[in-house]
This record gives C-alpha cells, sequence and structure tokens, in this order.
C-alpha cells in the first residue's frame, strides 16, 4: 500500500513465513549447511602444547573453539584435517627430562626445570614400570623418552575426554630425522631466499613483508626453531592442503608475518598461512583469579576447569567470546544450574522441545499435513525469523572464523524458545481436541530442536534430553 509521499508499506502473508516452517523441517539435519569452503582442504592446527605438562587454560580455549571452528567449517563443505603439532624436539623436552630425572633421583627441580606433583607422578611411574631406569648410563635420555610419551598420552586422554579429538599428531622430532629441514632448506637456498651472516644462515623475510629477516641455521650450528616450521609448512602443503590455519597463543603475535614469509619463500601464496591469536583465560572464584593448580604447581589447567564446572560449561565457555579478548571464567555461576548460567538457559530450551515432542508422541499428536498459515502471532513470527538466521550465522562464523557467532547465536534461540514455550498454547490440554494450530506449532517446535540441536552439535556441547 502506498504510505505517503515516496513510502510504500509491505506487508508479508503470514502463510509465506510459515512456509519457512516446512522448508526447515524438510532440510531435517542438513539445515544450516552451505557450501561457501566446498572444495576446501583445510589443515587447521590448533593446542600443539609442548609434552612437557599438562594442557594449561590458553590451550584448552584453542581445545574448545578449534574444534568447535572445524565443525563449523566442515558444516560449509570443507574437508578439515585436525592437527596436533607434537613439539618433541628442542630445549624445553631436554629441561622436562631433567625435572624428571631430579624428581626420580629427590633432588630439588632444576633452576630451569618443571614444577608440580604431575613431575613426581611420571617419574614415579617410570620407576615402577623400570626399577633400574637410574641406574642406566643414558637416564637422562630414558626419562625423556618415557616421560614425553606418558605426558602426552595424558594429554590425549584429557583433550579427548574434553571432546576434543585429532586426525593427525604430527612429530616434530620427525622433520628433522626424515631429512626434511635440510631439504626445506635447500629449497631455500635455490629460491634465492637464504644467506650467510656472521656464521649464521638467515632467511629473507623481509621480502614478504617481514620486521626482520630470521636466523634459520645459528652460528653454532643448530637449527633454530623456525627451522621446523618452514619444513612443516612444506608437508602440510605437501599433504594436499590449500590452506593451513594455525591457531596460536596471545604470545605468537611475531608468528604471523614469519611464517607467511616461510610460505612465501618456498613458492607459495602466504596467503594459504592464516594465523589465529588466541588471548588469555582467568578461572576466577569468588571473584579472585585462581592462580594456582594443585596438581600442576604454576598453572590451571584444562582438568581443572572441567573440575570446576563440567565438560559442557568448560567448553560452551571458552566457544562463546571471541579468541581477540582476555576471557574471564567465573566458576559460581558456570557451575550453576540456573539461566543465569548460559549453558543451562540453551540446553534448558532445549529440553524443552524434546520434552513437548515427547507428549505429542504419547497424545498421538502429529505435524504431517500442517497449515503453517496459522503461525501468526508475533512469538510465532519471532520464533520462525530467528531460525530462519541459522544459516547466515553459520556462513559468516565460518567465514570469519568466529565460532562464538554460533554460540550467542544458541543463546538468542533459546531465550525466543522460553518465550514462545511460555505464552503460547502449543499442544491440547489434558481431554482436550487436536486443534490445527497444535498441528502447526508442533511442525514449528520440530524446526526449532532441529535448529538447537545442530547449533548445539557445532558448539561442540551435548543438547541433553533432559535436565
Amino acid at each position: 500500500t502506498v504510505a505517503g509521499p515516496g513510502f510504500v508499506n509491505i506487508r508479508l502473508a503470514a502463510d509465506a513465513q510459515g512456509e519457512l516452517v516446512r522448508t526447515i523441517v524438510a532440510a531435517g539435519e542438513d539445515f544450516g549447511r552451505g557450501d561457501s569452503l566446498a572444495g576446501k582442504r583445510i589443515n587447521l592446527e590448533f593446542v600443539s602444547a609442548n609434552p612437557t605438562g599438562p594442557i594449561h587454560l590458553g590451550g584448552t580455549r584453542w581445545a574448545a573453539v578449534g574444534d568447535a571452528l572445524g565443525r563449523v567449517m566442515e558444516a560449509q563443505g570443507a574437508q578439515v584435517t585436525r592437527e596436533y603439532y607434537f613439539n618433541d624436539h628442542g630445549e624445553q623436552i631436554d629441561r622436562f627430562a631433567r625435572s624428571l630425572l631430579a624428581a626420580a633421583k629427590g633432588e630439588p627441580t632444576p633452576e630451569d626445570g618443571y614444577g608440580g606433583e604431575y613431575i613426581n607422578d611420571i617419574a614415579g611411574e617410570i620407576l615402577a614400570h623400570y626399577p633400574n631406569a637410574l641406574g642406566k648410563s643414558d637416564a637422562q635420555e630414558f626419562f625423556r623418552s618415557h616421560g614425553v610419551d606418558m605426558m602426552f598420552e595424558h594429554i590425549k586422554k584429557s583433550l579427548h575426554d574434553f571432546g576434543t579429538d585429532f586426525d593427525v599428531y604430527f612429530h616434530e622430532n620427525s622433520l628433522f630425522e626424515s631429512g626434511a629441514v635440510e631439504r626445506s632448506i635447500e629449497k631455500l637456498k635455490q629460491n634465492g631466499y637464504f644467506y650467510e651472516q656472521d656464521g649464521a644462515w638467515w632467511l629473507k623475510s623481509t621480502d614478504f613483508g617481514d620486521d626482520r629477516d630470521r636466523v634459520v641455521i645459528k652460528s653454532d650450528g643448530n637449527a633454530a626453531y623456525i627451522a621446523g616450521d618452514i619444513a612443516y609448512i612444506e608437508d602440510k602443503i605437501g599433504r594436499g592442503h590449500d590452506l593451513c590455519i594455525y591457531m596460536l597463543g596471545a604470545d605468537h603475535h611475531g608468528y604471523v608475518s614469519r611464517l607467511k614469509a616461510a610460505a612465501g619463500a618456498l613458492g607459495y601464496d602466504p596467503d594459504t598461512i592464516e594465523v589465529l591469536i588466541g588471548q588469555m583465560v582467568n578461572l576466577l572464584k569468588d571473584g579472585q583469579a585462581v592462580r594456582m593448580s594443585k596438581r600442576a604447581g604454576t598453572v590451571i589447567t584444562l582438568d581443572d576447569l572441567v573440575d570446576a564446572v563440567g565438560v559442557d560449561g568448560a567448553r560452551y565457555a571458552l566457544v562463546r567470546s571471541s579468541t581477540d579478548t582476555t576471557l574471564d571464567i567465573d566458576i559460581a555461576v558456570w557451575a550453576s544450574k540456573s539461566n543465569g548460567n548460559p549453558i543451562y538457559y540453551v540446553q534448558y530450551a532445549y529440553t524443552r522441545l524434546n520434552s513437548l515432542k515427547e507428549k505429542a508422541a504419547r497424545l498421538g499428536v502429529s505435524f504431517e499435513g500442517a497449515d503453517y498459515s496459522l503461525l501468526s502471532t508475533e512469538l510465532d513470527g519471532e520464533l520462525i525469523r530467528t531460525i530462519a538466521e541459522f544459516p547466515k550465522v553459520n556462513k559468516a562464523a565460518a567465514a570469519l572464523r568466529e565460532p562464538h557467532r554460533v554460540a550467542r547465536y544458541c543463546e538468542e534461540l533459546a531465550g525466543v524458545i522460553h518465550r514462545f514455550y511460555a505464552h503460547n498454547p502449543i499442544l491440547p490440554k489434558a481431554g482436550g481436541e487436536e486443534q490445527p494450530i497444535h498441528k502447526a506449532r508442533l511442525g514449528l517446535v520440530e524446526a526449532a530442536w532441529l535448529t538447537l540441536s545442530k547449533g548445539l552439535h557445532l558448539c561442540g556441547v551435548s543438547a541433553p534430553d533432559h535436565m
């Protein structure tokens, strides 16, 4: 209708909006999926904590966010390889071995070593299995080998129990043992991006926008850390990945330019490399930061967080905020069974929908043949429109590498579901007869149930039938 000079009012018929419900229910599990990343082979590397101790909160954040990002990108058609880079080469591993050996001997922790009960536990376990371990001529190497294996098994179990598993566990040491590092260095020389100065060998990373050239082989002949990074890029791309995403901690900003430079020097498009930086996480109790773990000694770990708020609470708390920001997790909030706890609020909305579906089955009410033009109340429309946003949210989350968009959407959807449940009659009252509106609203419940189920799955948290 014309509404004055220059204005036209457009009203959509209720059945146009209602037809969205039919489309969503017909799509089923495929609703929300897209093809924006179809054909992309993505290597997603995250966590990659050194096997020198339990995973701290920063690594735990990536365990949740990285897994959720992988799910979101797969929902857009990408083929995602989840990869853990196992740092089993270098000085940190030597410090770990010295710490284990000292603990086994009953000596104080070395000045540059690792403390915490877990060091004593591992040393004790090695001695229990190998009583003569301290008598070996290469005792430190013996403790290093067995200690790293034991620590990594603990890390993998913690991650698995947290709901995060990997397709590939890549050993850094294999790059040196296989000669991959030497081959990559030779390639850099042939490409003209490697030069010698002051007894060391340097990568011309400034040619690709880095703020300075990087030492690859130090003057003492030992490889710098970037040597493994260079060979690792060659390996990842050689396996057929056309995008390599690195999810690194807050202290790794300098890696963005050097990794892109390494890819460029090897002859690849620097945009093949993408680096995401995650900020720190603090655990709060009574408004104060929890500083130390009983087991790890110096940091709060993944296991500590799960013990405090559960797996679902921990994962959702970590996924729902942008990784660009420092995150505070209040134990009292996330352990509570109230609407003030975001994961409880969302999961409770799901269980409400599930209980409606179960009750409908008992009553013999079905949405087959529903007339969705009857969904004409404001709350009907609000729920339909909110559900319809799901595919767009997922697409943006994948494109921007921001799975927190899905979590926040789930909270928005849960709020609409709670209001819809409270104010709209959905099923016949006891003894009442089924009406056409009941069939239509049950179809809307099905659409909301499918959507929230998928959203929770993308966040990596459970969708419980009952609470």
